[in-house]
């Protein structure tokens, strides 16, 4: 339990990196588990070493160079890339005890990620159309630094987010990452922010609660 934080709800932080079949195997169970009642709900950051994962709709053509292990991750979306210098958060929650609203999960979650990166100076916001978090990079064109990609099983979410703190963006090149050709990908580091993941991790759970919130009602209509 971290203070101020619902005891509800379980709030791991992991120091070393998890290898990604066993997060995803983790999450799984601890998803059907959520949905029978019998484990808390779970807000989970950690560190993956180098993996390409495929979404559902990950299309062949897109995996350029698969240097690193590919999984099927299960989730919606394409081809994302995780590795050393990003920080994931897997959020498996209950929606029927909110407002059973997918859209508002996802926008909230977005929304929860915007506003930590405005804590470190980095304005970052939604593109209709092009899924994640988006801002400007160093040399003026729009670049993504974190990506979305979730999957509701019994109303209980699972997968989350992911945000470039300081990673090898060349690892990248491995994918069309999301499926957008036509724009790169940034870091906190690219654009002139070292943060840490303790630093990163204790901004983004002071913004926990306005999260939490947020999903308490319907999505707003934009």
């Amino acid at each position: 339990m971290i203070q101020g934080l619902p005891a509800s709800i379980e709030w791991r932080r992991d120091t070393a990196q998890v290898p990604y079949r066993h997060a995803l195997d983790d999450m799984t169970a601890r998803n059907a588990a959520i949905a029978e009642g019998v484990a808390d709900e779970l807000v989970w950051l950690l560190e993956h070493p180098p993996v390409y994962t495929a979404g559902t709709s990950a299309a062949a053509d897109e995996l350029l160079d698969p240097r690193f292990e590919v999984v099927e991750a299960g989730r919606g979306g394409r081809y994302t890339y995780h590795g050393p210098g990003q920080r994931v958060g897997y959020v498996l929650l209950d929606l029927k005890r909110r407002a059973r609203d997918v859209r508002g999960f996802v926008h909230a979650m977005e929304g929860w990620v915007i506003s930590t990166l405005a804590d470190f100076g980095v304005e970052s916001w939604r593109s209709a159309g092009r899924v994640g978090i988006w801002t400007r990079d160093i040399d003026g064109r729009e670049a993504k630094i974190g990506a979305i990609g979730v999957r509701i099983r019994r109303w209980v979410t699972m997968h989350g987010f992911s945000v470039n703190l300081n990673p090898d963006l060349s690892h990248f090149g491995g994918i069309v990452p999301c499926g957008i050709e036509e724009f790169g990908v940034t870091s906190l580091a690219r654009l002139g922010h070292e943060v840490d993941m303790p630093t990163w991790d204790a901004a983004l759970l002071a913004r926990a609660p306005e999260f939490l919130a947020a999903l308490e009602r319907p999505c707003p209509q934009e």
